[in-house]
């Protein structure tokens, strides 16, 4: 698997991956246009994002429509690391949702790839190529 970045204009950096480009920059007021979300933001997102798509999932294979479901995610930052301490994410479910699946559908959301690469990290290691 290989992602290729591509360094553009001002505080632009993209991403090439599986034939998609995804876009970031940095908000104006760290020197970059707001184009797009900043890579930081795309990490929280991807979070909420995944943790949606298993509460999306779980609900599909048993019939329950998801319409009217809402992930509402929350970070709390730590003043001492200036990094995120906590992410809270509430599921926000529809009256007639089952009463009998809301432990189940937070097992699932609770099954996030994402979420799972943060408790197990991968090992990091940066190179240099080329001349």
């Amino acid at each position: 698997m290989q992602m290729e970045i591509i360094l553009g204009d001002g505080k632009k950096v993209n991403a090439n991956f599986n034939g998609n480009i995804i876009k970031t920059d940095q908000p104006a007021e760290f020197g970059g246009e707001n184009s797009a979300p900043a890579p930081f933001d795309l990490f929280l997102a991807s979070i909420g994002t995944c943790a949606g798509f298993y509460v999306k999932t779980f609900c599909k294979k048993r019939d329950i429509p998801a319409d009217n479901i809402k992930l509402i995610q929350t970070m709390e930052y730590d003043e001492a690391t200036h990094m995120v301490g906590k992410i809270k994410i509430d599921i926000q479910l529809p009256p007639d949702f089952p009463e009998k699946y809301k432990n189940a559908v937070i097992n699932a959301a609770n099954l996030c790839t994402v979420k799972r690469h943060i408790h197990t990290p991968p090992q990091f290691e940066v190179i240099t190529s080329g001349n």
